[in-house]
């Protein structure tokens, strides 16, 4: 979801105003998504290094997004849309850790499909959450047996959620910026030059095809080019 400010800016607009409307897009993509019979979609809302920005566009950001998951949770609810929120959340303003938790509760058996809101996220805090927590396991005897991959997975904030198939980026951006580092070991990705806010149906559809097309190896070797 990049590109907020840039699209505001280019319209001579304040920063806030493009998260306004990347908010809108955002619902409309769950919606999308849906229609397009995606199971799991994340959303990367913002990172631990957006800590770095003006409080003033923070303070913002988490109110726009308190305000907007309170005011659409009917919708969410009557449209069949399971909100998990993964993150350093205890990090977060009182009110947006309850908002989390009353949307997480009240949609808890909602099954069309899976949104994962990434708040307060970096893949390396991710990390080093999980491996503190399997240390702190190791030592109480709950592990008594070398570190897999599998345990590792169970420590994990997406615990439970596949990994991603496919990663959209927008506003042309060609990097990682600490998402979901260990779950898109294999995951393919797709670039969109328009900013977020211009993000359209059809841009979400061109990715699901070019996507579809795509062999996925996952290190091996398929058949035809063993010939």
């Amino acid at each position: 979801m990049d590109g907020n400010g840039r699209w505001a800016r280019s319209r001579g607009l304040p920063r806030i105003e493009g998260h306004k409307v990347g908010t809108e897009v955002a619902e409309k993509t769950i919606r999308w998504a849906y229609e397009l019979g995606v199971k799991y979609l994340t959303l990367y809302t913002f990172s631990t290094e957006n800590w770095k920005r003006p409080r003033k566009e923070i303070d913002f950001l988490f109110d726009l997004f308190a305000d907007f998951v309170t005011r659409k949770m009917p919708e969410v609810k009557k449209e069949g849309v399971r909100l998990r929120f993964i993150g350093r959340l205890s990090q977060l303003p009182e009110k947006v850790i309850e908002v989390c938790r009353m949307a997480e509760q009240e949609t808890k058996n909602n099954q069309n499909i899976n949104v994962q809101v990434a708040l307060n996220y970096g893949g390396r805090a991710e990390l080093c959450d999980a491996i503190t927590n399997i240390l702190e396991d190791f030592e109480r005897g709950k592990i008594n047996s070398p570190i897999t991959e599998e345990i590792v997975e169970k420590y994990l904030y997406t615990r439970n959620i596949p990994d991603p198939d496919l990663i959209i980026r927008t506003a042309n951006e060609k990097r990682l910026s600490n998402f979901l580092i260990w779950q898109a070991a294999y995951s393919e990705y797709y670039f969109v030059e328009k900013f977020w806010p211009d993000f359209s149906k059809e841009d979400l559809k061109l990715a699901v095809e070019e996507y579809s097309h795509r062999v996925r190896k996952f290190g091996a070797v398929i058949e035809d080019e063993r010939n």
